[in-house]
């Protein structure tokens, strides 16, 4: 269950009505390693385990290539809230040692890091080379927007989508959490084991810090969002060697980082 049915009373300067509105679902769901609780996080239920894939590759917890082995182990009105995943010990990465609190909001990726030093990414910037024009990038948008189902009944939803390079959609994830959309498509990819092949990461909404170190150890090098982005993500990007692009609307964009990776800026 992804949206759900509410009443609310539409207010306009002559009248008033009832009407029946969807909503997004946002509900809880506690992930469990070798089961022990890791952490909760706020999401919009379905491709959870995608999900879940997703934030252990992120948080450095697990990045192998085998399946990992999932189980649901409690659920309410058919929406798991308990999952947990058998990790062996020797797979753990350094990640599960920087244990999030147990609380992990749908909108905050910095909610439940105990410590600064946790928010701190190393590695290599990229270096890959991608040739592409503004108008091939806002024609990614629109086909994203195709696959919106839940954004198209509720309004309340995030997306985000992977591209390669020749400009096909790999995964496309919604969420009310926009961090959790990153997470779901990365999840899929590694589960279908083509994350190689991620060139363009789309957002249908603003960036942060969090979804450009993402993007970085997914190694995508192009994050285009639809809103705006924020400093510390501006300048990791610059760090990271990811072109970063903002408020891609209305047949306009911002470039803040790296632009040289775009060779076709004739609409910018």
């Amino acid at each position: 269950m992804q949206t759900a049915n509410y009443q609310g009373l539409k207010i306009t300067t002559n009248h008033h009505l009832k009407i029946d509105d969807y909503l997004v679902v946002e509900a809880p769901l506690q992930i469990n390693i070798n089961n022990e609780p890791y952490t909760v996080v706020m999401r919009t239920p379905n491709d959870d385990f995608e999900l879940i894939r997703g934030l252990l590759y992120a948080e450095d917890i697990y990045k192998k290539k085998e399946p990992l082995e999932f189980k649901i182990e409690e659920e309410s009105s058919t929406i798991p809230t308990i999952i947990n995943v058998n990790i062996q010990k020797d797979f753990l990465g350094k990640g599960y040692l920087n244990k999030r609190t147990l609380l992990s909001v749908s909108s905050c990726g910095i909610c439940g890091k105990k410590e600064l030093k946790d928010i701190n990414i190393t590695g290599e910037p990229l270096t890959k080379s991608v040739f592409i024009s503004s108008d091939e990038l806002h024609k990614m948008y629109a086909n994203m927007n195709n696959f919106q189902e839940i954004f198209k009944k509720s309004g309340g939803s995030h997306a985000s989508a992977i591209f390669n390079k020749n400009q096909e959609i790999l995964s496309v994830k919604e969420d009310i959490g926009r961090h959790n959309t990153v997470d779901k498509t990365v999840g899929d990819l590694l589960e279908k084991q083509t994350l190689k092949n991620a060139h363009y990461l789309l957002v249908s909404g603003r960036v942060s810090y969090e979804i450009v170190t993402k993007a970085f150890i997914a190694k995508i090098p192009i994050i285009v969002a639809v809103s705006a982005c924020s400093s510390l993500a501006v300048d990791f990007a610059k760090e990271f060697g990811i072109c970063l692009i903002g408020f891609t609307r209305n047949q306009k964009m911002t470039i803040y980082a790296n632009p040289n990776y775009i060779n076709k800026l004739e609409n910018v």
